[in-house]
């Protein structure tokens, strides 16, 4: 048996690229925040996780060039030995001021914050309760880690509530949630979970990638529900809102002290670069600046949900710039994205194993940049694909 069989036996890819619907690794030409360019094709700009529009602002781009002339363009090191610069225990700070944290510590990206975090804090005495809907990152973390895992229904707090009940009270038990979750922009109930953790003498986790610059005004979903000091472990990304790449963990200053020595994917891995610590700085400034940008932030996510639920679209739970088009079949997904690309937007088609069977759906999502003629413009092509589909399915076609 050779190892490398499955590797060529994996042929639905290149089908799919050659049917015309593959939707994945399209190299872009320019991508402007709320435009993109491919082959000459100019699309307006709905996939993207750049929900305040800061990756073309200039103060963020001149914060980036500013720290390649001073630092140059790596640290060539990990933190643990050569890696540290002030640059990054500044940006630490302010991280932790954002979340109402005493403390922060910065990781090469999102996925690592996850993988070494979890992992270093799960023993074998341990337990991980974890939501249904958890991202990659988080359940791969609990792999990682020596202890157990155990998952709850999506956003259920009655399963969660037994779930811990049926834990014993002589193991450590660390509950894990996404804030915002990325497929659904739907929203974790954090109070009522809050209230659970402690019944149940339970740590909390919020995985705040898509939560922070987002709601809360803009300090994420523990800020948006004032419950700050009942969430013990707040995560973030640098790749959403804060325009760069990167991720950090906060939380009280002895527990961050503790993951900083056993955390391995922040030890064993290079430090963030000095632009991209630069850029995620400028961008927690102007965050805390300008909250009319989350306001427009809120003001254009209503918009398109209202738009999409008007058109007969199921747009699930969400209360976010995530706006999901529930679609359910593979092939309706894979072929509304593309009747989309081809009229000039760009969403992203989701299939499984991203999300359940019969839950394909197209994911959009929208920032604050995003123009009302732009917006008009997605929501009359939207409206003219489903004509040109419902028509297709009358006439026996589909």
């Amino acid at each position: 048996m050779n190892v490398l069989d499955k590797c060529y036996g994996f042929q639905r890819a290149h089908a799919a690229k050659k049917a015309g619907y593959y939707p994945y690794f399209i190299p872009l030409d320019e991508n402007e925040g709320t435009v993109a360019s491919y082959k000459g094709h100019r699309l307006i700009m709905i996939g993207s996780n750049n929900y305040l529009g800061l990756t073309t602002d200039p103060r963020v781009k001149v914060a980036a060039q500013e720290a390649i002339e001073k630092y140059g363009s790596s640290c060539t090191g990990a933190r643990f030995l050569n890696g540290t610069l002030a640059l990054h225990e500044e940006l630490e700070q302010e991280l932790a001021e954002l979340v109402n944290k005493e403390a922060a510590l910065v990781f090469g990206n999102g996925y690592q914050v996850n993988l070494g975090v979890i992992s270093s804090l799960l023993g074998r005495r341990d337990v991980a309760i974890i939501d249904h809907d958890d991202h990659a990152s988080i359940i791969d973390g609990c792999r990682l880690s020596v202890g157990e895992t155990r998952r709850f229904h999506h956003n259920d707090l009655d399963h969660l509530d037994h779930v811990l009940r049926t834990c014993s009270d002589s193991v450590g038990k660390l509950v894990i949630v996404e804030g915002v979750y990325s497929m659904g922009g739907d929203i974790a109930p954090l109070p009522e979970i809050v209230e659970l953790c402690r019944k149940h003498n339970a740590q909390l986790m919020v995985d705040d990638a898509h939560g922070i610059g987002v709601i809360g005004e803009g300090r994420g979903t523990a800020a948006h529900f004032d419950v700050s000091d009942g969430v013990d472990l707040i995560m973030g990304t640098f790749s959403k809102s804060l325009a760069s790449l990167g991720g950090f963990i906060a939380g009280d200053a002895q527990v961050i002290h503790y993951i900083k020595h056993f955390a391995r994917t922040m030890i064993f891995s290079a430090s963030v670069t000095p632009p991209n610590a630069a850029a995620a700085l400028a961008a927690v400034r102007i965050i805390r600046e300008e909250p009319q940008r989350i306001k427009r932030l809120a003001e254009v996510s209503e918009r398109m949900k209202k738009e999409f639920t008007d058109m007969g679209l199921d747009v699930g739970n969400t209360e976010t710039p995530i706006v999901p088009i529930i679609l359910g079949d593979e092939m309706t997904t894979l072929g509304m994205w593309r009747a989309l690309f081809d009229a000039g937007i760009f969403a992203n088609a989701v299939i499984p194993p991203a999300v359940s069977p019969n839950a394909s759906r197209l994911r959009t999502s929208y920032m604050a940049t995003h123009t009302d003629e732009q917006l008009d413009m997605v929501v009359s092509t939207f409206r003219e694909v489903l004509s040109k589909a419902n028509r297709l399915e009358a006439s026996g076609f589909v």
